[in-house]
């Protein structure tokens, strides 16, 4: 093969690792709860379409950053768990140097983006790319860090608001309120399978600091939290009928989710994880959206 034909080739290849080491399309879990709160925003002070590309574009820039990051501050560590060791950093599958760069450029499309959209959203992107990466290290030295998760998250939907409408306001905090309950109470359950793990390695976590039962129960009531401020966006922003409807559905589906997962069987959590709690976003925003384009 031609020397010179195979950088192009190297490079490709290393993007296409790099997105199924972040598992791209499980942006489906944040997206939703971004475009929630553009479509909160749109009903009142209205959207074009350039601006509906960029916020995209910034979401999932910002995600595949914090992923890869995490992935690469976390390699040494999943090279010890065999849950994790198979990835694609501890396998040698990518280069470290590929992965920051990539992450470099992720950071990089995140500002343009912001840039692009207004200059609130631009002042304000380097603080958002500082707490989504710095998720990484917090399980290094507080159990907590399935709550800097959640706010790593909850950013989106303020970020959202904040693009449509080039000002910060009070009202989206209710639904940022119920992204990092959200996010929190499903890292704890995920992060069930590593106890062992965590245990023997020194990884922080709620799992490990109070035990599986106890973190199973701090799940539950986080959910149940997510509910609370679920409602309470339907006060703040006057909603109907539709939106209580879709709540209704998501909450069914957290009920779903903890009745899956028990101290003595985690053998389900991937299909806690990756199904159910995809399905809640998208359930969630397909009837906020319908609900705001026909009120009844």
């Amino acid at each position: 093969m031609n020397p010179k034909s195979s950088t192009p080739m190297s490079a490709i290849g290393s993007v296409v690792v790099f997105g199924r080491m972040i598992k791209l399309s499980h942006s489906v879990f944040a997206l939703p709860f971004a475009m929630a709160g553009v479509a909160l925003a749109a009903r009142s002070h209205g959207i074009e379409a350039q601006q509906l590309v960029w916020i995209v574009i910034a979401m999932v820039s910002a995600r595949s950053a914090a992923m890869g990051f995490n992935r690469l501050a976390d390699r040494a560590m999943d090279a010890e768990n065999p849950r994790t060791r198979d990835r694609a950093l501890p396998r040698g599958r990518i280069a470290p140097r590929a992965v920051a760069f990539i992450i470099v450029a992720c950071c990089a499309l995140f500002v343009f983006s912001a840039y692009q959209l207004n200059e609130l959203c631009f002042k304000l992107s380097p603080v958002a790319l500082l707490v989504i990466l710095s998720y990484s290290y917090f399980k290094r030295f507080t159990w907590a860090t399935h709550l800097v998760l959640g706010l790593a998250l909850a950013i989106a939907p303020v970020g959202a608001w904040i693009a449509v409408t080039g000002t910060f306001d009070s009202a989206p905090l209710w639904l940022a309120a119920a992204v990092l309950t959200w996010v929190a109470g499903f890292d704890i359950i995920y992060a069930c399978q590593d106890y062992e793990f965590d245990v023997a390695q020194g990884v922080h976590s709620i799992p490990r600091r109070f035990g599986i039962r106890p973190a199973l129960v701090a799940a539950r009531l986080l959910h149940a939290a997510t509910v609370v401020f679920l409602l309470a966006v339907h006060q703040v922003f006057d909603l109907h009928a539709l939106y209580l409807c879709g709540t209704v559905l998501a909450a069914g589906m957290l009920v779903y989710e903890h009745t899956l997962v028990k101290p003595d069987d985690l053998s389900k959590i991937d299909v806690a994880f990756f199904n159910t709690n995809g399905l809640v976003g998208v359930v969630f925003f397909v009837f906020l959206l319908g609900d705001i384009l026909w009120p009844i």
